[in-house]
C-alpha cells in the first residue's frame, strides 16, 4: 500500500474560559488531542503524530505545565507522539485570563483504505457513537445560559457540580471503532463537531445522495435536553450547534450492519438512512 498523510488542526476554543475560570486544565489537553484524532479517523487515518500551540495574554508556566501533561497523556493513551509545539504570550491580543489551546494532528492511512469510500450511497445506515458531553463545540452558547449561575452547584435533574458536566473532556472514538475501520466495515465517518450533526454528516455524503436522521432513534442526554430547553430554541437548531448526544456517526452498508455492530464494543444507535435526496433532514422530535 501507499500510505498518506492526513492533518488536522483546531482549537478547543471558548470551553477554556470556562476552565481558566474554574481552574480545571486537565480536560483541555484531552480535548485538543482527541478532537484531533477523531478528525483524522474520519479519513481513515491513525493518529502518528502531535504539535499544540498554547496561547495567552500572559502565560503562567503551572497552568502550562498543566495543559501539556495532559496532552502528554492523552497522546499515549492514543498511542500518538507529542512532537512539541509553541507557547505564545500575546498581551493586548489575548485577553488577561484567557487561554487558547490549538493543535494540529497528523495521521497516517493506507491510500486503498482512505474514508469515504466509493462504496456510500442511498440504502447506507446511519449509525451513531455516543458524546461524552459537549466535546468542543456550541461553547460561546453555553457560557451565555450559564453565565448567571453557581456552577459548583448542579443543574435542574443534574447529580454532580454543573461545571463538573460541562468540562467532561471529549473522546477519542480510535478505540471503539479501530476493529470496524480495520475490517472494512465503515464506508465512511462524520465527527460531530462545530455544524452539528447537519453540517458534519453532508461533508461525508457524495453528490446526490442525502439522508435522514431520525431524532427519536436514541435518547438526548440529560445535560443537552436542559440546554437545549434553556436556550429555547427547536432540536432542528440545536442539532446544529451541539452534537445532541452522538460524537461521531458510521455509514454502513445494511448487509454489514450486524457486523459492524459486533466490532465496536459500546452502545449505538441506528439513528437514519442515506437518500436519493440532496441534503440532511432532521426528522421528528428526540427521544
Amino acid at each position: 500500500g501507499e500510505p498518506v498523510l492526513v492533518a488536522s488542526t483546531d482549537g478547543v476554543g471558548t470551553k477554556t474560559l470556562l476552565a481558566a475560570q474554574h481552574d480545571r486544565w486537565e480536560c483541555v489537553g484531552a480535548d485538543i488531542v482527541h478532537h484531533g484524532v477523531d478528525d483524522v479517523l474520519v479519513q481513515g487515518a491513525r493518529p502518528l503524530a502531535f504539535l499544540d500551540t498554547v496561547a495567552a495574554g500572559r502565560l503562567d508556566p503551572a497552568v502550562v505545565e498543566r495543559i501539556v501533561s495532559s496532552m502528554a497523556d492523552a497522546c499515549a493513551g492514543v498511542g500518538c507522539v507529542l512532537l512539541g509545539g509553541e507557547t505564545a504570550e500575546m498581551p493586548g491580543v489575548i485577553e488577561p485570563g484567557a487561554v487558547d489551546v490549538a493543535g494540529t494532528m497528523l495521521g497516517v492511512v493506507d491510500r486503498d483504505d482512505l474514508l469515504p469510500n466509493a462504496a456510500v450511497a442511498p440504502g447506507h445506515l446511519i449509525v451513531g457513537l455516543g458524546s461524552d458531553g459537549l466535546h468542543t463545540n456550541g461553547w460561546s452558547l453555553v457560557r451565555r445560559l450559564v453565565a448567571d449561575r453557581d456552577l459548583t452547584l448542579p443543574r435542574p435533574g443534574g447529580e454532580v457540580p454543573l461545571i463538573d458536566e460541562l468540562l467532561v473532556p471529549h473522546r477519542s472514538y480510535l478505540g471503539p471503532l479501530d476493529k470496524a475501520i480495520g475490517a472494512g466495515l465503515v464506508d465512511a465517518l462524520a465527527h460531530i463537531t462545530g455544524g452539528g450533526i447537519p453540517g458534519n454528516l453532508a461533508r461525508a455524503l457524495p453528490d446526490g445522495v442525502g439522508a435522514d436522521v431520525h431524532l427519536d432513534r436514541w435518547e438526548l442526554p440529560g445535560l443537552q435536553r436542559w440546554l437545549v430547553a434553556e436556550a429555547g430554541i427547536d432540536l432542528d437548531e440545536a442539532a446544529t450547534i451541539w452534537n445532541l448526544g452522538l460524537g461521531m456517526l458510521a455509514l454502513v452498508h445494511p448487509d454489514r450492519l450486524d457486523e459492524l455492530r459486533a466490532a465496536i464494543d459500546e452502545p449505538t444507535w441506528i439513528v437514519g438512512e442515506l437518500t436519493d435526496r440532496p441534503g440532511v433532514r432532521l426528522v421528528g422530535t428526540a427521544g
